[in-house]
């Protein structure tokens, strides 16, 4: 694993260096270009040629400002059939906004190791493409987008890319809008270009390593921006672009130094995202650049060949009398060559069906070797289940239970510290026991503040982790204000905590919520200090897993949050 690591590293740092050697100066100016796109050789070499298109034809709707809102529902295509999705249109005073959810997606390398993200488009009626945003899928394929945009009339598509900034979308759509209710009021076939597969594929293959790493702790932001700057390499950045190349090499590089630093994940991926977009500018200022030197050169080889063809008529009528001299030699010398064309044709064809038979032949090999394939498959899989029920036989003994107890314990420790670094935590005889403070909460109130839906989506990704815990939320307040009022509050905080777990995926059996108001201080409420402790939700963890049952609290002076009221 760490022998991988060191040589995606190793790769990334060679494209960085290439970039600054091949721009000396690091001083930059922003500037508008035209979008185009990029295509490669099989030699890895720029065309002169713009990349290929494919068309395709979407229903787009003309939506009226502070017209209401409109429900615009999304489904896969036939690369994604499982996905589906769902966006909210709501017209303000100037412009659109756009609340767009989805389900059911899968990790955009299936359709290529290029593919990293997929990005959320609005295409007009005119057919000109809006990036409206980068769908950051979560453990469940599930992901949000919120935008805005100035289109009054649009379609919507998604699409997988090779970074969140592309420009133009690619073909690769796996959603799109298809039926559509609410304030909308026209109906509008709207045509659009895509480009085509392999517009962003490299064949440079230790650039292409440094790409693809296997650490899945890895922010997809930095493999995008190692992306984008491959990229920019192969578009000719460092010729037509060189300073703009090294901005984004330099960012790359910070970016880098930030993930080796071990910086915040959000930290990292604004300083990836800058030399994404960086690189993006680099690759579309190459591709501009390119395609004028190139027209130039053309509008020279025209001009050249202009020269060339006066000369070539002067010669001609030169000639004029000596080829009428040679007229018949001529005509007799063309009934040898097509004599000779007849018989090279007849070789071609035969040539041709060799080609043919060698093509079906290799076609059978292909065939028994992934046939070979499967039955190895096969075997290995045998083989581990073989493995298992030896294992299970194995558990029987002695030696395994203990084992176990030992791994029950590594288990809590571990659980321990991971909840350590998000709330503070103490183990104890009924479980882990992680404390929420008050300033989680809106001052007197059982609303979460942002940073508890943090800290809360954080945990509850641990919690999944390991589905046979149970949590036990209770709520607990100081001896400010009256009984009642007291109790009701501290049951509806840990009641909003246990909510938002289910909302995260826990199973409802698996979390319940108690309210204890102020009956069991942990400091005296005779100081500001030891009543903002006592103002709490502490959150206890339990199970087989880690060595202890659940246990329901027998001191609550009040039944099950669960049948408080909602928030």
């Amino acid at each position: 694993m760490k022998k991988l690591c060191l040589a995606v590293i190793f790769s990334a740092a060679a494209v960085l260096a290439s970039a600054q050697t091949q721009a000396p100066s690091t001083s930059t100016t922003t500037q508008t270009v035209t979008t185009t796109t990029v295509a490669t050789t099989s030699s890895g070499v720029l065309n002169a040629a713009p990349a290929p298109t494919v068309m395709r034809t979407i229903k787009a709707m003309h939506y009226r400002l502070q017209g209401g809102s409109t429900r615009v529902d999304f489904r896969g295509s036939d690369l994604m059939q499982r996905a589906t999705g769902e966006a909210k249109v709501e017209g303000k005073k100037t412009n659109f906004q756009i609340e767009a959810k989805f389900e059911g997606f899968e990790d955009a390398t299936k359709f290529g190791l290029e593919y990293l993200t997929y990005v959320l488009w609005a295409v007009s009626p005119q057919g000109r493409p809006v990036n409206l945003g980068e769908l950051t899928l979560d453990h469940h394929g599930n992901a949000q987008v919120k935008a805005f945009t100035d289109l009054q009339s649009f379609g919507m598509i998604v699409t997988a890319e090779p970074y969140f900034a592309v420009t133009q979308p690619g073909n690769m759509v796996v959603a799109e809008s298809s039926s559509i209710s609410g304030a909308a009021t026209e109906n509008i076939e709207a045509k659009y270009e895509l480009v085509t597969r392999g517009t962003y594929s490299a064949t440079n293959a230790h650039i292409q390593d440094a790409i693809f790493g296997i650490d899945s702790k890895t922010p997809l932001e930095l493999f995008e921006a190692r992306n984008a700057v491959r990229i920019a390499h192969i578009a000719g950045a460092d010729k037509y672009a060189p300073s703009i190349l090294s901005k984004a090499g330099q960012q790359l590089m910070h970016a880098e130094e930030l993930y080796r630093q071990k910086q915040k994940k959000e930290t990292v991926a604004i300083a990836a995202k800058e030399a994404t977009e960086t690189s993006e500018e680099a690759r579309v200022m190459a591709v501009k650049q390119k395609a004028e030197e190139e027209a130039q050169a053309a509008a020279a080889a025209r001009e050249a060949k202009a020269r060339a063809d006066a000369d070539a008529e002067a010669k001609r009528r030169a000639d004029a009398e000596a080829a009428r001299q040679a007229a018949d030699q001529a005509r007799i010398q063309a009934e040898k060559d097509r004599a000779a064309a007849v018989q090279a044709r007849a070789e071609a064809e035969r040539m041709k069906q060799e080609a043919m038979a060698a093509a079906q032949d290799a076609a059978r090999q292909k065939e028994e070797a992934e046939k070979a394939k499967a039955d190895a498959v096969a075997q290995q899989q045998a083989l581990a289940a073989e493995t298992v029920q030896a294992r299970a036989a194995a558990a029987q003994s002695e030696n395994l239970r203990q084992q176990a107890e030992r791994e029950k314990q590594d288990l809590r420790e571990r659980l321990l510290q991971q909840l350590n670094s998000i709330l503070a935590t103490r183990d104890s005889a009924r479980g882990l026991v992680a404390n929420m403070s008050d300033v989680l909460f809106r001052s007197g109130s059982y609303e979460l503040a942002p940073g508890a839906r943090e800290r809360l989506a954080k945990v509850s990704g641990i919690i999944l982790a390991y589905p046979s815990l149970h949590v036990s939320v209770e709520g607990h307040t100081d001896s400010v204000g009256g009984d009642e009022y007291n109790q009701s509050l501290s049951e509806l905080r840990a009641q909003a905590v246990r909510d938002y777990f289910v909302q995260q995926g826990i199973a409802s059996g698996s979390v319940e919520a108690h309210g204890f108001g102020k009956t069991t201080p942990i400091a005296s409420n005779d100081t500001p200090e030891g009543r903002q402790q006592n103002r709490r939700v502490e959150l206890v963890l339990s199970g087989d897993a880690i060595g202890n049952s659940f246990d329901a609290p027998s001191t609550a002076p009040a039944t099950s949050a669960a049948a408080a009221p909602h928030q």
